[in-house]
C-alpha cells in the first residue's frame, strides 16, 4: 500500500498492511522544534536549521527526509497565515532560549520585556499590544488576554465574529497550489483551511488580531457559554455559514485531493472531568459540528478530523452523531479514557488519531523500555480492525529525549514488522 492507502484503508475501519503513522500535519499532532533538530542529528540528515511552522507551540516543520526516517504517512495543508496573523514567508534566523538556531518568518518580531520574558506582536507589528509571551527559560507562547472593558449594553455578537468572512482568491489560490504539491507526494493529505474552530479556546482571544473586540477573556467566554448563550449561538451561527460557503469554494478549488480536514481544537475534557456537560454540548456545539459534517460528507470525500484533549468519553457518542470520522489526541491518562474501552465502545464508529504514548510522563520522562512496552500495548489494542493512526497524545515537547521518540518510532516498526 501506499501511505496514502494505507491511512484511507485504516480510516474505513479495515486493516491496512501496516499502522499508518502521522507527525507533523497539523497543530496538535506535531514536533517541538527542538525535537526536530534532534531527530535530524540523530538520523544522520542534512544539516540546516529548522523551520518553526507553527509559533504559537514552537512546532518544526518536518521534512521530506525526516518523514522517510520515521515512516510517517501523512502530508500536512496549513492555513497561510499563522495563529499571530503572519505568513510563513522570508524565513530568517532566530536563536532559541536554550540556544538551539532555528528559522522563523520575517514577521516573528519579538522583544524581551523587564522579567526577561519574550514578546510576540500580531502580524509582526511592533507598535500594536503583544498578544503572546513566551515565558523566560520557556519553550513556547502562551496568549496574552486583551479584553477591552465588557458593556453588556453594547455586546454584539459581531464583536467576535471580526476575524471571519468570505475566503479570499489569495487564500483560494493558495490552497489549490499546497494541496496540489502535498497531494503529489503520496501521502494522505490532511488539510486545516480554518474558520470551522467554535468556540476554539486558543482563537478566542485572537492572538492574530491588533486590537479584538467582543468576549476575548478565556475565563470570560466559558462564562458566557453558560450566562450569555444566545450571544453564543449568534456567533456561532454567523460563523457556520461563512465556514458552508467557504468550504464549498475551497472544495472547488482543491476537490478530493484532501484525504482529511481538521475542522477544529476545542477541547472539552481535563485531566478528571469536563468543562462542560454533555447536555451543554449537545444544544450549543452540537448542531453547528452537524451542519459543516453534513455538508462535507455529502459533497466531498473528505474525513473529518476532531481535537479535543482530557477526559472526553462522555462526548464521544455526541462527536459521532455530529459526524466526526476521527478523534484526536485520544488522551488515555485522562480519566475514563481506558484504551480498551474505548477501542471496544467506540472503536466501530469513530477513528482514533492518537492515544500511541503517553506525553505527560512515559514520552518525556520514561525510560526507552518503558516506552517501547507502552507503545506496542496500545498499538495491540487501537489496530485491531482499523480505525486508528499512530501518533502521540498531543504534540511532541521539548525536552523529550530523542532516544524514547526513537524507541517510539523504533516500536511502531517493530509491530508493523510483526503483521506483515
Amino acid at each position: 500500500m501506499t501511505s496514502r492507502e494505507r491511512v484511507l484503508t485504516s480510516l474505513s475501519h479495515r486493516e491496512p498492511d501496516a499502522v499508518p503513522v502521522d507527525f507533523g500535519s497539523t497543530a496538535v499532532t506535531g514536533i517541538h522544534v527542538s525535537v526536530v533538530a534532534a531527530l535530524r542529528d540523530y538520523y544522520g540528515l542534512e544539516k540546516r536549521l529548522v523551520k518553526v511552522h507553527e509559533p504559537y507551540q514552537m512546532l518544526g516543520l518536518v521534512d521530506d527526509d525526516l518523514k522517510e526516517a520515521m515512516g510517517i504517512d501523512t502530508e500536512g495543508v496549513f492555513p497561510r497565515k499563522t495563529i499571530f496573523g503572519f505568513e510563513n514567508r522570508g524565513w530568517k534566523s532566530w536563536r532559541c532560549q536554550d540556544g538551539l538556531e532555528v528559522l522563523v518568518p520575517e514577521d516573528f518580531r519579538t522583544t524581551v520585556d523587564e522579567n526577561g520574558d519574550i514578546l510576540i506582536y500580531p502580524e509582526g507589528d511592533l507598535s500594536a499590544p503583544p498578544s503572546g509571551k513566551m515565558p523566560k527559560g520557556g519553550f513556547f507562547f502562551d496568549t496574552i488576554v486583551r479584553q477591552e472593558p465588557i458593556d453588556e449594553e453594547r455586546l454584539n455578537p459581531e464583536d467576535n465574529l471580526e476575524e471571519f468572512g468570505p475566503v479570499t482568491e489569495e487564500d483560494l489560490e493558495y490552497f489549490r497550489r499546497e494541496v496540489e504539491a502535498a497531494a503529489s507526494k503520496g501521502r494522505a493529505v490532511v488539510a486545516n483551511f480554518g474558520g470551522t474552530g467554535f468556540g476554539d479556546i486558543a482563537l478566542v482571544p485572537a492572538p492574530f488580531l491588533k486590537h479584538p473586540k467582543g468576549i476575548r477573556d478565556i475565563a470570560e467566554w466559558y462564562i458566557s457559554t453558560r450566562t450569555r448563550r444566545d450571544y453564543i449561538h449568534a456567533v456561532f451561527s454567523k460563523q457556520c455559514e461563512y465556514a458552508l460557503a467557504n468550504l464549498a469554494r475551497i472544495f472547488e478549488a482543491v476537490g478530493n485531493r484532501v484525504d482529511v480536514v481538521f475542522l477544529c481544537g476545542t477541547d472539552f475534557g481535563t485531566q478528571e472531568s469536563a468543562f462542560c456537560s454533555r447536555q451543554t454540548f449537545d444544544e450549543l456545539w452540537l448542531p453547528y459540528y452537524k451542519r459543516i459534517n453534513d455538508w462535507i460528507h455529502a459533497n466531498t470525500s473528505w474525513k473529518c478530523f476532531k481535537h479535543s484533549c482530557g477526559s472526553v468519553e462522555r462526548f464521544i457518542p455526541s462527536f459521532i452523531e455530529a459526524g466526526f470520522d476521527i478523534l484526536n489526541p485520544v488522551q488515555c491518562s485522562a480519566a475514563h479514557m481506558e484504551p480498551e474501552h474505548l477501542k471496544s465502545t467506540y472503536g466501530d464508529r469513530i477513528a482514533f488519531w492518537g492515544g500511541g504514548v503517553d506525553t505527560q510522563r512515559t514520552l518525556p520522562f520514561g525510560t526507552p523500555a518503558e516506552v517501547r512496552e507502552q507503545v506496542l500495548r496500545r498499538l495491540e489494542v487501537f489496530s485491531k480492525n482499523g480505525g486508528f493512526v499512530f501518533n502521540s497524545i498531543h504534540n511532541i515537547q521539548a525536552g523529550t529525549p530523542v532516544e524514547n521518540v526513537v524507541a517510539m518510532i523504533d516500536a511502531v516498526r517493530e509491530f508493523n514488522g510483526r503483521r506483515r
